[in-house]
Order: C-alpha cells, then structure tokens, then sequence
C-alpha cells in the first residue's frame, strides 16, 4: 500500500475568499457559506502539489468543512481532476477548534495508514500536527487580506466550522 499525502481543501486546494461575507453578517449565514463553496476557484499552486504527490502517494482529504457537505466537496475535487481519496470531514454537530478536530481526524487516518505529508493553510493546525510528529507542508499560497484573515481564524479556531 503507498502512503497517503493528505491535503486540506479551504485555503489549500481551494479559494474560499468569495464566501467569507456570509460570516460578517450578524448573524453569520453559515448555510450560504457552504453551499458557495462549489463555486471556490481552485488554487493552482495547491492543485499542482497533490497532482506532484499523487504521482508517488495515494491522495486523501482531510476538512473541518461538516460532513453535510460531502457530495458537493467530492464533486468540486473530481471537477479539478484530482484523484478520488478518502475524505474525512467534520461530524455534523461538531464544532471544536479544526485544530482539534482535524488532528483526531488525521490520527485516525494514521491508525491504518503510513503519512508521506499533510498539507494545510492554517498555521495553528500545521503546528498541532507538526508537534504530533507528521511532516507538514504550510500552504501560504491563498493571499488574505487582515479582515480576511481574521474572519477565516474566527470560522476555523473559534467557532469550529471549517
């Protein structure tokens, strides 16, 4: 079995900035934020870096997006040309920090499975996973403006959505 290279989809593979006005309303619209996410542009450096991968590494997917979101998140991923692999999501009524949740998700894909990389936008999550011992490649490829990056931050470590 090849190792797995792991890839975050939010800020990684894909470009989430069109949707972040649904999270500076009051209050924060977090079904209009999910269902636009079929729309996110792929971000080219992030695609490139799992096709590289792919060529040595079976491919799989790990997101603090909530599992109600699979079917549209399959369909964008195959839509970009990138290899079907196992996508692991946040449960539905799960909203600890990604930082949290997505190292017990990552955990559970190594119970099974040898990690070649993990690649991730949030530099909290890329340090819980570095400190868990997994090698880590930090996406800083999806520019953000400040107020994007706080809405971003608030949505991914505080209110536990993506």
């Amino acid at each position: 079995m090849r190792s797995l290279a792991v890839f975050d989809l939010d800020g990684t593979l894909s470009d989430a900035r069109h949707r972040l006005h649904h999270l500076r309303s009051r209050p924060k619209n977090w079904d209009a934020f999910f269902r636009a996410a079929p729309a996110d542009p792929p971000l080219p450096e992030g695609i490139d870096l799992a096709r590289q991968w792919a060529r040595t590494c079976d491919l799989g997917y790990v997101t603090g997006r909530p599992e109600r979101t699979r079917r549209a998140t399959e369909r964008w991923l195959a839509a970009q040309g990138l290899p079907t692999g196992e996508l692991w999501m946040r449960a539905r009524s799960d909203y600890r920090p990604s930082k949290v949740a997505k190292l017990e998700l990552l955990r559970e894909v190594a119970a099974s499975r040898d990690i070649a990389v993990v690649v991730d936008d949030d530099a909290e999550v890329c340090a819980v996973y570095r400190a868990a011992g997994f090698p880590v490649i930090e996406a800083d490829w999806m520019p953000v403006s400040a107020p994007a990056e706080a809405t971003l931050r608030q949505a991914q470590q505080h209110e536990g959505r993506t």
